[in-house]
């Protein structure tokens, strides 16, 4: 089949792979219909991270079902699913509990396993014609039949789960106040999230004017920061006090307006626009290692923080990678129901074979390349 390999830093190819193969009874194959390519993956592309040369990418993933294992019970070829990103068995104490997003079982010696990702165990990635897929009954979400919603259900699998996270771990609440940093796709997943939530002013900084857009577009408050202080203009909107929450959606490689990395700058700019005893949410990724770092303490994950401010102010905060499966289903319904359309961040279809052109054009941030929906299916589909 093929499939999009990592071979070096910003280098990407799509090449013939093995076809994957039921493993286990309760694997399921799954034809790919949509794989979209995220924030996250650049890291590994720009070489910010460990990935090995070989790595098939991709771990937003919607597709149909065309085979399944002798264990499975409740998928069937044929069904339509989504897949979250986290791999997960269903039965660990972390997957009991609901931390889908840190399983015990499918990484050993790791919390959480993932498709397609460095160091989150042997799973390969969806940017693929097919997909294995392992503990299928659970790892597998039905959708309805039919090619309906195809692009909002492939938002599913991470930046709706995720920015929906951001949202939760920062307990937003109905008429409250949310500054979201970044406006990439997660940040605009969060800032949708929070209005859903019933926010009732969710303000977003980035310095890319189409994301600032789309921000207004959906209702909330643009903030360029390569214009204003961020922390200053938002306290300006909110009688001084700053925000009531805060959502980190930009993570390790946050930048100032001149272009320099300052990898805890986002976070040290929601502990002084969060008001006191305020919450954080933080789903912008956080390495515990970065080849790249523009310091050797950065490289180790390790931050200077304003760890005085945030206890002074009573600040709680809140991290880690999203439990897809706490909120999908619902997020699912949302979406049949028409309350939510996450599709409207999505700037481009792709087949497969433009993946190489896609990712180069995606790191330039040039505009139409916020996200990108790849369809490996196009050509079956016909």
């Amino acid at each position: 089949m093929k499939a999009v390999v990592y071979q070096e830093p910003f280098t990407v190819s799509v090449q013939d792979v093995e076809d994957p193969r039921i493993e286990d009874p309760t694997d399921v194959l799954v034809w790919v219909t949509s794989s979209a390519i995220c924030g996250s993956d650049l890291h590994m592309y720009e070489g910010r991270t460990d990935a090995p040369s070989g790595l098939v990418f991709g771990h937003e993933n919607t597709g149909i079902v065309e085979e399944v294992g002798p264990g499975v019970a409740s998928i069937k070829r044929g069904d339509r699913v989504s897949m979250p990103f986290n791999v997960a068995c269903g039965f660990c104490k972390n997957c009991l509990a609901g931390r889908t997003g840190f399983c015990l079982t499918v990484n050993p010696g790791f919390g959480g396993g993932a498709y397609g990702y460095v160091s989150m165990g042997p799973y390969r990635g969806g940017q693929a014609e097919y997909l294995r897929v392992p503990f299928a009954d659970f790892n597998c979400l039905k959708l309805p039949p039919g090619d309906e919603h195809e692009n909002d259900f492939a938002m599913l699998a991470d930046i709706f789960p995720t920015g929906y996270h951001g949202a939760t771990l920062a307990q937003v609440g109905p008429g409250e106040t949310v500054a979201v940093f970044g406006a990439g796709p997660v940040g605009l997943m969060a800032a949708y999230s929070s209005l859903i939530k019933g926010a009732a002013t969710v303000f977003v900084v980035d310095r890319v004017e189409s994301r600032l857009r789309l921000a207004e577009r959906i209702g909330a408050v643009p903030v360029d920061f390569s214009k204003v202080d961020p922390i200053e203009a938002i306290r300006e909107q909110t009688q001084g006090d700053g925000t009531d929450k805060g959502i980190d959606a930009v993570g390790y490689q946050a930048t100032v307006p001149e272009g320099e990395e300052q990898p805890a700058i986002v976070l040290n700019q929601l502990i002084q626009t969060v008001r006191a005893t305020g919450m954080i949410g933080v789903v912008g990724l956080y390495v515990p290692g970065d080849p790249g770092a523009p310091s050797e303490e950065a490289g180790r994950g390790e931050l200077l923080v304003r760890f005085g401010k945030l206890f002074e102010k009573g600040l709680r905060i809140g991290t880690g990678q999203a439990n897809v499966k706490a909120y999908n289903r619902q997020l699912r319904d949302l979406i049949i129901a028409g309350r939510a359309e996450p599709s409207f961040v999505v700037s481009k279809e792709l087949p497969l074979e433009d993946a190489p052109d896609a990712y180069a054009r995606f790191d330039k941030r040039e505009e139409g390349y916020s996200k990108v929906v790849l369809k490996p299916g196009q050509a079956k589909a016909a």
